[in-house]
């Protein structure tokens, strides 16, 4: 398939608790059903130091260290996807950042149950089951830290691309 100025690379994450729930076919659907194709995925254990790097434009706030702790309380799924408007299609099937707001059908909405309010009580942070990046600049800077270059297909066309 020919790529535009519209085709993106994006970056996606399935966290802990949606590793533990089992919820990784169920989510990587997701996005396929979409018409993005999985280019990369790997399964890791996060160290403390990868966790900080991911989430350093969130140091010195008061959930930092919660979201450390969670990113490196079991595996993750790294991923990536690529398609036409990949990162602003992956954001929309993920949903809001508070699962209460997040709209039906979407990731969040579907599958996460905790508000703001009840996570703060329980764990300071809220267990929303996936990341993923919000712009272009984002997703280059994460799918370099997850990612080497060699992690990715090359040569991988879905068999329905044409008609996306």
């Amino acid at each position: 398939m020919k790529k535009s100025t519209t085709w993106e690379q994006t970056f996606v994450m399935i966290k802990p608790d949606g590793v533990k729930r089992a919820l990784i076919g169920t989510i990587i659907s997701r996005f396929e059903r979409a018409g993005l194709t999985l280019t990369g995925m790997k399964l890791v254990e996060v160290d403390r130091e990868k966790a900080e790097v991911h989430y350093e434009s969130h140091r010195g706030k008061s959930f930092f260290e919660p979201l450390v702790g969670l990113l490196t309380s079991g595996p993750v799924v790294a991923m990536s996807f690529e398609g036409a408007h990949a990162i602003s299609v992956v954001r929309k099937i993920v949903g809001g950042t508070e699962p209460l707001e997040a709209a039906p059908g979407s990731i969040r909405g579907d599958f996460c149950h905790m508000s703001y309010p009840r996570s703060k009580e329980r764990l300071g942070v809220i267990p929303n089951l996936i990341h993923a990046s919000d712009s272009p600049e984002n997703a280059e800077t994460e799918l370099t830290l997850w990612f080497d270059k060699d992690d990715f297909a090359q040569n991988y066309e879905r068999s329905d691309a044409g008609f996306m």
